[in-house]
């Protein structure tokens, strides 16, 4: 813990920006692997669905997510 509070603040946002990448990306897998036929797009649209608000994925992609729930790879 010593560590991380010496750590400059620019070194510290960018730890937290690379965590948050990573994270996507392992949603982006979790995605690819329940939708193998789906295009990157959808992987896409999928994966930050598990991270936004129904209204916001609408609002901001004219994606909804609930209308894609059980297909598989149809956007």
């Amino acid at each position: 813990m010593d560590l991380h509070r010496k750590k400059p603040l620019g070194e510290k946002i960018a730890n937290v920006l690379a965590f948050s990448d990573f994270i996507f990306h392992l949603s982006e897998t979790g995605v690819r692997m329940q939708y193998p036929q789906a295009d990157e797009r959808e992987v896409f649209l999928r994966a930050a669905a598990r991270h936004l608000s129904r209204d916001l994925m609408i609002r901001a992609y004219g994606w909804d997510p609930e209308e894609h729930e059980d297909s598989g790879g149809c956007v």
